[in-house]
Protein backbone atom coordinates (compact mmCIF):
# COMPACT_ATOMS: atom_id res chain seq x y z
CA UNK A 1 0.00 0.00 0.00
CA UNK A 2 1.33 3.44 -0.97
CA UNK A 3 1.24 6.01 1.85
CA UNK A 4 2.03 9.72 1.65
CA UNK A 5 3.76 9.56 5.03
CA UNK A 6 4.85 6.50 7.00
CA UNK A 7 5.64 6.95 10.67
CA UNK A 8 6.75 4.41 13.23
CA UNK A 9 6.21 5.00 16.93
CA UNK A 10 8.61 2.83 18.94
CA UNK A 11 8.06 2.53 22.67
CA UNK A 12 10.05 0.34 25.05
CA UNK A 13 7.94 -1.81 27.36
CA UNK A 14 8.16 -0.69 31.03
CA UNK A 15 11.70 0.40 30.22
CA UNK A 16 13.34 0.98 33.62
CA UNK A 17 11.65 -2.04 35.15
CA UNK A 18 12.50 -4.24 32.17
CA UNK A 19 16.17 -3.29 32.41
CA UNK A 20 16.22 -4.18 36.12
CA UNK A 21 14.49 -7.52 35.48
CA UNK A 22 16.91 -8.30 32.67
CA UNK A 23 19.86 -7.62 34.97
CA UNK A 24 18.32 -9.48 37.93
CA UNK A 25 16.10 -12.35 36.76
CA UNK A 26 14.91 -12.95 40.35
CA UNK A 27 12.71 -9.85 39.93
CA UNK A 28 10.71 -11.39 37.10
CA UNK A 29 7.11 -12.30 37.83
CA UNK A 30 6.99 -9.99 40.86
CA UNK A 31 5.42 -6.51 41.02
CA UNK A 32 8.34 -4.09 40.59
CA UNK A 33 7.97 -0.34 41.16
CA UNK A 34 10.79 2.02 40.13
CA UNK A 35 10.85 5.48 41.71
CA UNK A 36 10.83 6.72 45.27
CA UNK A 37 10.74 4.38 48.25
CA UNK A 38 7.40 4.04 50.11
CA UNK A 39 8.71 6.04 53.09
CA UNK A 40 9.85 8.91 50.84
CA UNK A 41 8.08 11.69 49.02
CA UNK A 42 7.93 11.15 45.32
CA UNK A 43 6.23 9.30 42.50
CA UNK A 44 6.41 6.12 40.47
CA UNK A 45 8.79 6.53 37.53
CA UNK A 46 7.61 3.29 35.98
CA UNK A 47 6.52 -0.19 37.00
CA UNK A 48 6.33 -3.60 35.40
CA UNK A 49 3.14 -5.20 34.14
CA UNK A 50 2.73 -7.30 37.27
CA UNK A 51 2.50 -4.09 39.34
CA UNK A 52 0.06 -2.55 36.87
CA UNK A 53 -2.39 -5.34 37.62
CA UNK A 54 -2.80 -3.74 41.07
CA UNK A 55 -3.56 -0.32 39.59
CA UNK A 56 -0.06 1.11 39.94
CA UNK A 57 1.02 3.41 37.11
CA UNK A 58 3.67 5.98 36.18
CA UNK A 59 3.48 9.39 37.91
CA UNK A 60 1.35 7.95 40.73
CA UNK A 61 2.18 9.18 44.23
CA UNK A 62 4.44 6.56 45.73
CA UNK A 63 2.32 6.28 48.88
CA UNK A 64 -0.77 5.56 46.79
CA UNK A 65 1.22 2.89 44.95
CA UNK A 66 2.22 1.31 48.27
CA UNK A 67 -1.40 1.21 49.43
CA UNK A 68 -2.35 -0.61 46.25
CA UNK A 69 0.67 -2.92 46.23
CA UNK A 70 2.33 -3.14 49.67
CA UNK A 71 4.07 -6.41 48.82
CA UNK A 72 5.74 -5.00 45.69
CA UNK A 73 9.47 -4.55 45.25
CA UNK A 74 10.43 -0.86 45.35
CA UNK A 75 13.67 0.41 43.80
CA UNK A 76 15.35 3.73 43.12
CA UNK A 77 16.05 4.28 39.41
CA UNK A 78 19.57 3.89 37.98
CA UNK A 79 19.47 6.67 35.40
CA UNK A 80 23.05 6.37 34.18
CA UNK A 81 22.40 2.76 33.23
CA UNK A 82 19.11 3.63 31.50
CA UNK A 83 20.72 6.49 29.56
CA UNK A 84 23.50 4.25 28.28
CA UNK A 85 21.01 1.63 27.11
CA UNK A 86 18.78 4.33 25.62
CA UNK A 87 21.67 5.61 23.52
CA UNK A 88 22.11 2.16 22.02
CA UNK A 89 18.37 1.79 21.42
CA UNK A 90 18.31 5.07 19.55
CA UNK A 91 21.28 4.02 17.41
CA UNK A 92 19.24 1.02 16.28
CA UNK A 93 16.08 3.04 15.67
CA UNK A 94 17.91 5.77 13.77
CA UNK A 95 19.38 3.31 11.27
CA UNK A 96 15.94 2.93 9.72
CA UNK A 97 14.70 6.55 9.74
CA UNK A 98 15.40 9.69 7.75
CA UNK A 99 14.21 11.71 10.77
CA UNK A 100 13.86 10.70 14.41
CA UNK A 101 11.97 12.60 17.10
CA UNK A 102 12.98 11.35 20.51
CA UNK A 103 10.22 11.84 23.09
CA UNK A 104 11.91 10.25 26.10
CA UNK A 105 14.69 7.78 26.91
CA UNK A 106 12.43 4.96 25.76
CA UNK A 107 10.22 6.42 23.05
CA UNK A 108 10.57 7.99 19.60
CA UNK A 109 8.79 8.77 16.35
CA UNK A 110 10.61 7.60 13.22
CA UNK A 111 9.93 8.85 9.70
CA UNK A 112 10.50 5.81 7.48
CA UNK A 113 8.67 7.12 4.41
CA UNK A 114 11.71 7.05 2.12
CA UNK A 115 13.45 3.99 3.51
CA UNK A 116 10.30 1.86 3.67
CA UNK A 117 8.66 3.01 0.45
CA UNK A 118 5.32 1.44 1.32
CA UNK A 119 3.42 -0.26 4.14
CA UNK A 120 5.04 -3.64 3.46
CA UNK A 121 8.49 -2.07 3.75
CA UNK A 122 7.53 -0.32 6.99
CA UNK A 123 6.22 -3.60 8.40
CA UNK A 124 9.58 -5.24 7.65
CA UNK A 125 11.47 -2.38 9.33
CA UNK A 126 9.24 -2.54 12.40
CA UNK A 127 9.81 -6.26 12.90
CA UNK A 128 13.55 -5.84 12.30
CA UNK A 129 13.68 -3.18 15.02
CA UNK A 130 11.82 -5.43 17.44
CA UNK A 131 14.11 -8.38 16.68
CA UNK A 132 17.32 -6.36 17.11
CA UNK A 133 16.17 -4.82 20.40
CA UNK A 134 15.40 -8.30 21.72
CA UNK A 135 18.58 -9.99 20.45
CA UNK A 136 21.08 -7.19 21.11
CA UNK A 137 19.70 -5.75 24.35
CA UNK A 138 17.51 -8.46 25.84
CA UNK A 139 14.51 -6.08 25.95
CA UNK A 140 11.19 -5.71 24.16
CA UNK A 141 9.51 -2.77 22.50
CA UNK A 142 6.08 -2.17 21.06
CA UNK A 143 5.91 -0.67 17.58
CA UNK A 144 3.12 1.07 15.75
CA UNK A 145 3.14 1.85 12.01
CA UNK A 146 0.74 4.49 10.71
CA UNK A 147 0.06 7.40 8.41
CA UNK A 148 0.41 10.01 11.20
CA UNK A 149 2.09 10.60 14.55
CA UNK A 150 -1.19 10.34 16.49
CA UNK A 151 -2.14 7.10 14.79
CA UNK A 152 1.37 5.64 15.20
CA UNK A 153 1.33 6.28 18.94
CA UNK A 154 -2.15 4.78 19.22
CA UNK A 155 -0.96 1.75 17.25
CA UNK A 156 2.06 1.14 19.51
CA UNK A 157 -0.24 1.11 22.55
CA UNK A 158 -2.70 -1.30 20.97
CA UNK A 159 -0.90 -4.61 21.59
CA UNK A 160 1.48 -3.88 24.48
CA UNK A 161 3.73 -5.40 25.66
CA UNK A 162 6.00 -6.60 22.85
CA UNK A 163 3.31 -5.63 20.37
CA UNK A 164 2.97 -4.67 16.74
CA UNK A 165 0.01 -2.90 15.13
CA UNK A 166 -0.56 -0.81 12.04
CA UNK A 167 -3.06 1.88 11.11
CA UNK A 168 -2.58 2.68 7.42
CA UNK A 169 -5.31 5.32 6.92
CA UNK A 170 -7.37 7.92 8.72
CA UNK A 171 -10.43 5.75 8.11
CA UNK A 172 -8.74 2.85 9.88
CA UNK A 173 -7.84 5.11 12.79
CA UNK A 174 -11.38 6.44 13.22
CA UNK A 175 -12.88 2.97 12.89
CA UNK A 176 -10.61 1.72 15.66
CA UNK A 177 -11.27 4.45 18.24
CA UNK A 178 -14.66 5.98 17.48
CA UNK A 179 -16.55 4.26 20.29
CA UNK A 180 -13.74 4.41 22.85
CA UNK A 181 -13.49 6.84 25.73
CA UNK A 182 -12.18 10.31 24.86
CA UNK A 183 -8.97 9.57 26.76
CA UNK A 184 -7.87 7.29 23.91
CA UNK A 185 -6.76 10.52 22.20
CA UNK A 186 -3.26 11.09 23.53
CA UNK A 187 -3.76 14.85 24.12
CA UNK A 188 -6.73 14.17 26.41
CA UNK A 189 -5.38 13.85 29.94
CA UNK A 190 -7.25 13.15 33.13
CA UNK A 191 -8.46 16.72 33.73
CA UNK A 192 -9.48 17.27 30.11
CA UNK A 193 -11.34 13.97 30.07
CA UNK A 194 -13.16 14.99 33.24
CA UNK A 195 -14.28 18.27 31.63
CA UNK A 196 -15.57 16.42 28.60
CA UNK A 197 -17.29 13.75 30.68
CA UNK A 198 -19.01 16.40 32.79
CA UNK A 199 -20.37 17.90 29.57
CA UNK A 200 -21.71 14.51 28.51
CA UNK A 201 -18.97 14.00 25.91
CA UNK A 202 -17.66 10.53 26.67
CA UNK A 203 -16.55 8.93 23.42
CA UNK A 204 -14.70 9.95 20.28
CA UNK A 205 -18.02 9.70 18.47
CA UNK A 206 -19.42 12.30 20.88
CA UNK A 207 -16.52 14.63 20.03
CA UNK A 208 -17.24 14.29 16.32
CA UNK A 209 -20.95 14.96 16.83
CA UNK A 210 -20.46 17.89 19.24
CA UNK A 211 -17.48 19.71 17.79
CA UNK A 212 -18.75 23.19 18.67
CA UNK A 213 -19.25 22.19 22.31
CA UNK A 214 -15.73 20.75 22.51
CA UNK A 215 -14.19 23.94 21.10
CA UNK A 216 -16.32 26.12 23.37
CA UNK A 217 -15.23 24.06 26.37
CA UNK A 218 -11.52 23.69 25.59
CA UNK A 219 -10.60 26.50 23.18
CA UNK A 220 -7.54 25.83 20.99
CA UNK A 221 -7.01 22.44 22.57
CA UNK A 222 -10.59 21.60 21.67
CA UNK A 223 -9.93 22.49 18.01
CA UNK A 224 -6.99 20.11 17.94
CA UNK A 225 -8.95 17.34 19.65
CA UNK A 226 -11.77 17.59 17.13
CA UNK A 227 -9.24 17.34 14.29
CA UNK A 228 -7.64 14.15 15.55
CA UNK A 229 -11.09 12.69 16.28
CA UNK A 230 -11.47 12.76 12.48
CA UNK A 231 -8.01 11.27 11.99
CA UNK A 232 -6.46 14.55 10.81
CA UNK A 233 -2.83 14.98 11.87
CA UNK A 234 -0.32 16.34 9.34
CA UNK A 235 2.56 16.93 11.73
CA UNK A 236 6.01 15.88 10.59
CA UNK A 237 8.62 14.00 12.58
CA UNK A 238 10.86 16.78 13.90
CA UNK A 239 14.26 15.91 15.39
CA UNK A 240 14.73 17.43 18.83
CA UNK A 241 17.01 20.44 19.12
CA UNK A 242 18.08 21.67 22.58
CA UNK A 243 17.33 25.26 21.59
CA UNK A 244 13.68 24.30 21.09
CA UNK A 245 13.30 23.68 24.81
CA UNK A 246 11.37 26.36 26.70
CA UNK A 247 13.62 26.29 29.75
CA UNK A 248 16.47 24.52 31.48
CA UNK A 249 15.93 23.91 35.17
CA UNK A 250 16.34 21.68 38.16
CA UNK A 251 14.00 21.21 41.11
CA UNK A 252 13.92 19.07 44.25
CA UNK A 253 11.20 17.77 46.54
CA UNK A 254 12.28 17.50 50.18
CA UNK A 255 11.48 14.40 52.22
CA UNK A 256 10.30 16.72 55.02
CA UNK A 257 9.04 20.29 54.76
CA UNK A 258 11.69 22.99 55.12
CA UNK A 259 11.03 26.18 57.08
CA UNK A 260 14.57 27.58 57.23
CA UNK A 261 15.07 29.88 54.25
CA UNK A 262 18.82 30.11 54.84
CA UNK A 263 18.99 26.39 54.12
CA UNK A 264 16.90 26.95 50.97
CA UNK A 265 19.53 29.40 49.76
CA UNK A 266 22.20 26.72 50.05
CA UNK A 267 20.01 24.36 48.04
CA UNK A 268 19.52 27.03 45.38
CA UNK A 269 23.29 27.26 45.00
CA UNK A 270 23.56 23.55 44.15
CA UNK A 271 20.55 23.74 41.85
CA UNK A 272 22.09 26.74 40.08
CA UNK A 273 25.31 24.82 39.49
CA UNK A 274 23.27 22.03 37.94
CA UNK A 275 21.35 24.42 35.67
CA UNK A 276 24.61 25.99 34.50
CA UNK A 277 26.02 22.56 33.72
CA UNK A 278 22.99 21.62 31.63
CA UNK A 279 22.97 24.95 29.78
CA UNK A 280 26.65 24.85 28.86
CA UNK A 281 26.43 21.21 27.85
CA UNK A 282 23.95 22.14 25.09
CA UNK A 283 25.43 25.57 24.35
CA UNK A 284 22.45 27.66 25.42
CA UNK A 285 21.93 30.78 27.51
CA UNK A 286 18.76 32.27 28.95
CA UNK A 287 17.20 35.69 28.94
CA UNK A 288 15.33 35.07 32.16
CA UNK A 289 15.66 33.33 35.53
CA UNK A 290 12.76 31.67 37.31
CA UNK A 291 12.19 30.46 40.88
CA UNK A 292 9.59 27.83 41.69
CA UNK A 293 8.31 27.09 45.19
CA UNK A 294 5.72 24.57 46.33
CA UNK A 295 4.56 25.10 49.91
CA UNK A 296 3.58 22.33 52.32
CA UNK A 297 -0.10 22.88 51.45
CA UNK A 298 0.76 22.04 47.79
CA UNK A 299 0.27 25.63 46.62
CA UNK A 300 2.91 26.47 44.01
CA UNK A 301 4.22 29.90 43.07
CA UNK A 302 6.66 31.05 40.40
CA UNK A 303 8.71 34.24 40.31
CA UNK A 304 10.71 35.38 37.27
CA UNK A 305 13.34 37.97 36.42
CA UNK A 306 14.42 39.03 32.92
CA UNK A 307 18.19 39.31 32.38
CA UNK A 308 20.27 40.27 29.32
CA UNK A 309 22.27 37.02 29.26
CA UNK A 310 22.61 34.06 31.60
CA UNK A 311 24.43 30.73 31.59
CA UNK A 312 26.31 31.31 34.84
CA UNK A 313 25.52 29.60 38.14
CA UNK A 314 26.35 32.59 40.33
CA UNK A 315 23.96 34.89 38.47
CA UNK A 316 21.22 32.24 38.60
CA UNK A 317 21.90 31.79 42.30
CA UNK A 318 21.92 35.50 43.19
CA UNK A 319 18.72 36.28 41.31
CA UNK A 320 16.98 33.19 42.67
CA UNK A 321 17.93 34.17 46.22
CA UNK A 322 16.63 37.70 45.62
CA UNK A 323 13.28 36.29 44.53
CA UNK A 324 13.25 33.84 47.44
CA UNK A 325 13.69 36.69 49.91
CA UNK A 326 10.56 38.40 48.58
CA UNK A 327 8.10 35.53 48.97
CA UNK A 328 6.03 34.50 51.96
CA UNK A 329 8.00 32.54 54.54
CA UNK A 330 6.10 29.29 55.03
CA UNK A 331 7.16 25.61 55.10
CA UNK A 332 8.39 24.56 51.67
CA UNK A 333 7.95 21.16 50.04
CA UNK A 334 9.72 21.78 46.70
CA UNK A 335 12.17 24.32 45.32
CA UNK A 336 13.50 24.81 41.82
CA UNK A 337 15.28 27.28 39.60
CA UNK A 338 15.57 27.58 35.83
CA UNK A 339 16.58 29.79 32.94
CA UNK A 340 14.11 30.46 30.15
CA UNK A 341 13.80 32.29 26.82
CA UNK A 342 16.72 30.18 25.61
CA UNK A 343 19.09 31.10 22.82
CA UNK A 344 22.30 29.82 21.25
CA UNK A 345 23.17 33.40 20.30
CA UNK A 346 25.88 34.47 22.72
CA UNK A 347 25.93 38.21 22.12
CA UNK A 348 27.08 39.33 25.54
CA UNK A 349 29.44 42.26 24.87
CA UNK A 350 32.51 42.39 27.11
CA UNK A 351 35.99 43.72 26.61
CA UNK A 352 38.83 41.23 27.09
CA UNK A 353 39.76 42.79 30.43
CA UNK A 354 36.11 42.79 31.52
CA UNK A 355 35.84 39.13 30.56
CA UNK A 356 38.90 38.10 32.55
CA UNK A 357 37.74 40.11 35.53
CA UNK A 358 34.23 38.72 35.42
CA UNK A 359 35.49 35.15 35.03
CA UNK A 360 37.89 35.59 37.95
CA UNK A 361 35.20 37.07 40.20
CA UNK A 362 32.71 34.34 39.37
CA UNK A 363 35.25 31.58 40.00
CA UNK A 364 36.31 33.13 43.28
CA UNK A 365 32.71 33.58 44.40
CA UNK A 366 31.81 30.01 43.44
CA UNK A 367 34.84 28.53 45.22
CA UNK A 368 34.07 30.58 48.31
CA UNK A 369 30.46 29.34 48.40
CA UNK A 370 31.54 25.71 47.92
CA UNK A 371 34.02 26.05 50.76
CA UNK A 372 31.29 27.56 52.93
CA UNK A 373 29.02 24.55 52.29
CA UNK A 374 31.84 22.09 52.97
CA UNK A 375 32.46 23.64 56.36
CA UNK A 376 28.80 24.09 57.30
CA UNK A 377 27.71 20.55 56.50
CA UNK A 378 31.05 18.74 56.88
CA UNK A 379 30.74 17.73 53.24
CA UNK A 380 33.56 16.45 51.10
CA UNK A 381 32.61 17.60 47.62
CA UNK A 382 34.57 15.88 44.85
CA UNK A 383 37.31 17.88 43.17
CA UNK A 384 34.99 18.10 40.17
CA UNK A 385 31.24 18.46 40.49
CA UNK A 386 30.17 16.02 37.78
CA UNK A 387 28.82 13.49 40.26
CA UNK A 388 26.73 16.12 41.99
CA UNK A 389 24.93 16.96 38.73
CA UNK A 390 23.42 13.47 38.71
CA UNK A 391 19.85 13.88 39.98
CA UNK A 392 19.95 11.02 42.45
CA UNK A 393 23.27 12.10 44.01
CA UNK A 394 22.13 15.71 44.18
CA UNK A 395 18.94 14.65 45.96
CA UNK A 396 20.85 12.53 48.47
CA UNK A 397 23.30 15.38 49.11
CA UNK A 398 20.51 17.85 49.77
CA UNK A 399 18.74 15.40 52.09
CA UNK A 400 22.01 14.95 54.02
CA UNK A 401 22.33 18.74 54.24
CA UNK A 402 18.74 19.09 55.43
CA UNK A 403 19.30 16.64 58.27
CA UNK A 404 22.60 18.28 59.27
CA UNK A 405 21.73 21.96 58.89
CA UNK A 406 23.24 23.66 61.96
CA UNK A 407 20.43 26.18 62.36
Amino acid sequence: MEMEQIIIHADMDAFYASVEMRDDPSLRGKPLIIGSMPNERGVVATCNYEARKYGVHSAMNIKDAYRLCPHGIYMHPHFDKYKAISARINEIWNEYATASERIALDEAYLDVTEKAGNLEGAREIAHTIKRRIREELGLTCSVGVAYSKTAAKTASEEKKPDGYFEIPTAEDFVSLIIDRDVNVLYTVGEKTAEKLHNAGIRTVRDIRERQADVVRLLGKQGMWITQIAFGIDNRKVTPYRPEDAKSIGRELTFQANVSNFEFLKDVLFLLSLSVENRAKRVGLSGRGISLKITYANMKSITRSKAVPFCDDAMLIYRESVNMLEQIEKRPVRLIGTSIYNLSADRTKQLSFDDYLGTLSNQTSERDSKLEELKNRYKLDFPGHLDELYHGEILHRTVEYMRKHFPG
